[in-house]
């Protein structure tokens, strides 16, 4: 039995896509002696795309390890008082001097992405996902056991160095989720997925705020500070390592096949986008620059609040720690439930704009009940407002995601992901050195205040992107083509013992 391929119409643009036949390849129907057990996947199973169960161990891993990095990086600053007065030797003097060192902690994660996000994108595009994934989680471990040779007072140094490793650990995460599920998920999952990969980096955050205030609770005697943070340090670091291990035994570069039609025409094709020609569309298309703005508006806003919600807890609600840590949690978990709703949201819709808009003004508007009711002195109204808060910001950071590769394609979403993210380490650092200069210098609200404000800049501008969806208009082109293609199986032909 055999198989002849027949098109219904002539050459289009989607056609060029497709490797061209090979010089030698005959012109002409070739005998081929038939087969005693002919194989019985037909041309039709060989192009179709095709998703595995394995998929979701690859963004399990992921997910792990992204956890593990952004735990990292605020549980330092969340006791940042606790932090202050275990290393005050080796702190400036100053009151306002150590606060900002203290915000470096989480400012360095910011700092180091911005000139480190560039050769970390080439890497991923040159690379793939595996090595991407070996090189961070490899930094990762390393920077938590050299936070274990740091329980002494004088050693805050050493700290923001092992510190200043985790921060160039994450620029191998923040670029990957919108890969990753582009790669192993299918055209129905793929805005889930990628919400499921931001996820591990917002429960690694709500983690850091949790957890440390638990384990490193406010002491007078700073030895007993000093068990607490080794605890802390030790626990970390082999739950680091063991992930660096499983990634290296466990994780697979891609499927066998590729999980859809544009996945499997990209593939096909044999040919990979040139990173700087990729960088230089990206920074000619108007709605990327615009969204690149006001995804560093909003995340650098979250990135802010996270860094200083201990001074500002503290501020209205003295000695309560444990609560700061807790609306930490609650801040970070409801985005996580934002971020899910959201990819669900636009797997159903594809509705990426208005989607984007109508997050960006509700976050706007949490941010306002979370500055005005802090004042109220209540901490369940204050836990009430930063869950609404952290819903509709956090939640907004996969949906900036998809909105980029949808109006960025066919450029990779490592790269689009790579400059948003570098756009929010930027407005990230700005905000949390400005909203310090506010809390230190003028009052807690004010730094809220114009966190409210920024916000309602990037909603505006935000309504100014174009909806121009060319991943959608692709994925329906390339589903036009193939099923122009006709499969006609022929009978054998018994005379001759031969396949025409």
């Amino acid at each position: 039995m055999g198989g002849k391929v027949s098109k219904k119409r002539p050459e289009s643009s989607a056609d060029k896509l497709l490797p061209p036949a090979s010089p030698t390849t005959p012109t002409t129907p070739k005998e081929i002696p038939l087969l005693e057990n002919p194989p019985v996947t037909t041309m039709e199973e060989t192009l179709a795309p095709k998703v595995y169960k394995r998929r979701w161990v690859m963004l399990l891993l992921f997910v792990a390890y992204s956890f593990s990095n952004a735990y990292q990086w605020i549980h330092l600053n969340i006791i940042g008082n606790v932090i202050i007065e275990f290393y005050n030797e080796s702190l400036p003097t100053d009151s306002f001097q150590q606060a900002t060192a203290i915000d470096w902690l989480s400012m360095i994660y910011m700092l180091c992405y911005i000139p480190l996000i560039f050769p970390a994108t080439w890497l991923l595009d040159k690379k793939g996902l595996r090595i991407s994934l070996i090189c961070g989680a490899f930094l990762n471990a390393l920077g938590a056991w050299i936070k274990c040779a740091c329980l002494a007072s004088g050693r805050f140094p050493v700290l923001m160095f092992a510190q200043t490793i985790c921060a160039i650990a994450q620029i191998f995460i923040l670029g990957i989720p919108a890969q990753l599920a582009a790669t192993w998920f299918g055209p129905d999952q793929v805005s889930t997925a990628t919400s499921i990969g931001v996820f591990g980096n917002q429960v690694g955050c709500a983690a850091g705020f949790l957890i440390p205030p638990l384990l490193v609770p406010n002491s007078d005697d700073r030895d007993v500070i000093g068990s607490d943070l080794g605890k802390m340090f030790y626990i970390w670091a082999g739950l680091t390592t063991a992930l660096f291990i499983a990634i290296i035994v466990v994780f697979k570069e891609k499927p066998p096949r590729p999980p859809s039609k544009a996945q499997m025409l990209a593939a096909a094709s044999g040919t990979q986008a040139n990173y700087f020609d990729s960088l230089k569309n990206l920074f000619r298309n108007r709605g990327f620059i615009l969204l690149t703005i006001t995804y560093g508006i909003n995340t650098g806003c979250y990135y802010g609040i996270g860094t200083l919600l201990n001074p500002i807890i503290l501020h209205y609600f003295p000695g309560q720690e444990q609560s700061a840590g807790q609306i930490g949690l609650v801040l970070v978990l409801a985005g996580v439930v934002g971020s899910v709703v959201g990819g669900i949201l636009l797997d159903r819709t594809k509705a990426f704009k208005a989607t984007t808009v109508g997050i960006y003004l509700l976050s706007m508007a949490g941010m306002v009940a979370f500055t005005f009711t802090l004042g109220l002195n209540l901490i369940w109204v204050v836990f009430l407002t930063a869950g609404i808060l952290g819903f509709f910001m956090t939640g907004y950071l996969p949906v900036g995601f998809e909105f980029a590769a949808e109006i960025t394609y066919p450029e990779p979403e490592g790269t689009s992901s790579g400059l948003l993210n570098a756009a929010a380490q930027v407005f990230g650092i700005l905000l949390t050195i400005g909203m310090r200069a506010l809390v230190e210098r003028v009052s807690v609200q004010s730094a809220n205040i114009t966190v409210s404000v920024m916000l309602l800049v990037g909603t505006i501008v935000t309504g100014f992107i174009s909806a121009d969806y060319r991943r959608q208009e692709a994925g329906k082109r390339a589903i036009s083509y193939l099923d122009d293609v006709r499969f006609d199986i022929n009978t054998e032909d018994k005379d001759t013992d031969k396949v025409v």
